[in-house]
């Protein structure tokens, strides 16, 4: 009672004092890791729709340096920038409703590491798996995507300690860091045939999928297959033409 009452009293002084908004672009897994934690802190926000191939003066101020999403604002504050920077911030400023990183030391260092392969590593080689025009560095990619795969199904049986999400019973903080791919890993099995996580590789990854696809704070949150098929044509328009990969119609 003590914490619900708390989580009240918060959210009706940030209602009265400030004004969370966020500018992203839909179809970036890594403002849909931000939407995550704005719905599982219940934080109500504005959300501003930002054109990548053609970036707004806001875009271009609040991140000069950067230019890219997500960016949050709040109140009066400096704006921030970075996906995994804004969730911890998110987990600092309501550190008592749904707390998102580990409380222990280990597991937090741990998680943060993984966080920092995943965006370093594991994501861009999918990017470039999606972009690349070279039969035998798609491959090469491939290779490379499957092992990352393995690595992280290993980590989850590691630390969800048997439970459905890596945080536990409840979704934590390497379940939003890898879960905002859910809808771009759905898309590379439906356009090129390659099943990221595979039930056969990777069964309690897939599990975990399933689970945090159905999750009431995710599901209305992941961006629909449309959404990211235009994604993927706005980041074929910023590459020079590729006669042997066409847009997708």
């Amino acid at each position: 009672m003590h914490q619900l009452l708390n989580h009240c009293l918060i959210q009706i002084s940030m209602a009265k004092k400030c004004e969370m908004k966020l500018l992203g672009s839909v179809g970036s897994p890594f403002v849909t890791r931000v939407k995550f934690a704005l719905k599982l802190k219940s934080i109500d926000y504005e959300y501003i729709q930002e054109d990548l191939a053609n970036k707004s003066e806001l875009l271009l101020t609040s991140n000069p340096g950067l230019q890219k999403v997500p960016v949050l604002f709040h109140a009066n504050k400096q704006p921030m920038s970075e996906s995994l920077i804004i969730i911890e911030y998110l987990d600092e400023i309501l550190p008592d409703v749904h707390p998102i990183l580990p409380s222990n030391p280990s597991d937090r260092a741990q998680s943060r590491f993984l966080a920092y392969y995943i965006d370093t590593l594991y994501c861009p080689w999918m990017k470039e798996f999606m972009l690349t025009r070279e039969s035998e560095r798609k491959e090469e990619l491939k290779r490379l995507i499957i092992e990352g795969s393995m690595m992280l199904e290993e980590a989850f049986v590691k630390l969800s300690k048997g439970k459905a999400f890596f945080g536990g019973d409840e979704i934590g903080f390497l379940d939003i860091v890898v879960g905002c791919f859910l809808g771009w890993i759905k898309f590379f099995g439906i356009i090129f045939g390659f099943n990221v996580i595979d039930e056969t590789r990777n069964p309690r990854l897939a599990q975990w999928g399933k689970s945090l696809w159905s999750h009431e704070a995710t599901r209305s949150v992941i961006p629909s297959d449309e959404i990211h098929m235009n994604f993927f044509k706005m980041l074929l328009g910023f590459l020079p033409p590729m006669p042997d990969m066409p847009i997708p119609a």
